[in-house]
């Protein structure tokens, strides 16, 4: 089993990229993605992974005329790919990892528990995901695949994927920040049975464009823990929802519960920190901005592997552009809704 250190590590990217550029015509499935600005063409093998992709990933309407990106979802069992390396050194460092990496152009991440490798090369627009088999990666990536590759594209053009739900009316928008079980997702749900717009539930790419913030949508995911399944009545619009996800959630996509589908853009107007409040009626209210740069950047960081410095400058101008509040959630999804659409209206609380 081979073993990768620091110091090999640009080498070891290098050759699994030549293995799967020589081994492209082994690969059982080849499929184009279009998203905002970018075309990415994937060579995969069959399994969850590829139906994720097939399914979960936001079409634009907007042609994409430069040359795709390249990304191969590659495992041993595809022509003479080689089995995932072993990391070689007694501890391992993410952020020397990333500036190593960095340094010669590339990006990565690794994950020990799985053997599972994924290299970017930013110049050459050409990514690797290397696992132990076709569907050989963390649970989560069936929610949002290609993540870290549209995070290292997107990086490079000065945009940013964004962990944070949103919600629109008239093509302005809102971003919903805060940890897990905040209620970004019960209430992203609850806009879209009321007739609100959104460009996502989990990650969106924002831009800066001049003094606009635009939000676009890259999936079509939603999740839901039973009870707010229940809630929502969710049921009578998705009457056999299938297995549970890995968090013990449903997943289902936007178009699902709203055949209109994902909008193409929000221009956002204001960053929300959505908490469960009990009281019976909704209440958005001021919000310092340093919280708020905390409830919307360390989840954004965290999962997007390397570029930390800019991670953190990014986020700290998405806050210093946007009036920040906090939106107590009421008990009744509808009501939150209107109280959302209300906002929008009047562009303050």
């Amino acid at each position: 089993m081979r073993r990768v250190t620091l110091d090999g590590l640009a080498d070891y990217a290098r050759a699994l990229f030549a293995a799967c550029e020589a081994n492209a015509d082994a690969f059982p499935g080849k499929s184009r993605v279009e998203l905002p600005g970018l075309a990415i063409e994937v060579f995969s093998d069959h399994g969850e992974l590829a139906t994720a992709l097939a399914h979960g990933m936001a079409s634009s309407t907007v042609a994409n005329l430069a040359t795709p990106a390249r990304v191969f979802l590659a495992h041993p069992g595809i022509g003479s790919i080689p089995p995932p390396a072993q990391w070689g050194e007694a501890l391992f460092h993410p952020n020397m990892f990333a500036e190593r990496l960095e340094a010669v152009g590339l990006r990565g991440h690794y994950f020990h528990d799985l053997s599972y490798w994924q290299f970017y090369d930013v110049e050459r627009r050409l990514g690797v995901q290397l696992m132990l088999s076709a569907d050989g990666c963390p649970p989560w990536e069936f929610g949002a695949p290609l993540r870290c590759f549209l995070h290292w594209e997107y990086a490079a053009r000065g945009m940013r994927l964004t962990h944070a739900g949103t919600l629109g009316k008239g093509g302005k928008g809102v971003l919903l920040a805060g940890a897990g079980g905040a209620g970004k997702s019960g209430t992203v749900a609850s806009g879209l049975l009321a007739g609100l717009d959104s460009v996502g539930d989990d990650y969106v790419v924002v831009e800066f464009d001049g003094d606009r913030s635009l939000a676009r949508p890259l999936f079509t995911t939603l999740k839901q823990d039973q009870a707010g399944f229940d809630r929502l009545g969710l049921a009578r619009l998705l009457p056999d929802p299938g297995p549970l996800n890995w968090q013990g959630k449903h997943q289902f996509r936007v178009q699902d519960i709203c055949p209109r589908g994902v909008a193409d853009q929000l221009d956002i107007v204001a960053l929300l920190v959505p908490r469960i409040s009990g009281a019976p009626l909704s209440a958005i209210t001021p919000l310092a901005r340093k919280d708020a740069l905390m409830a919307l950047a360390p989840s954004g960081i965290a999962q997007m592997p390397g570029e930390r410095e800019s991670g953190f400058r990014f986020f700290g101008e998405l806050t210093r552009r946007l009036p920040c509040y906090n939106l107590a959630l009421g008990t009744r999804g509808e009501e939150i809704a209107e109280t959302i659409a209300a906002f929008l209206d009047r562009g303050r609380p």
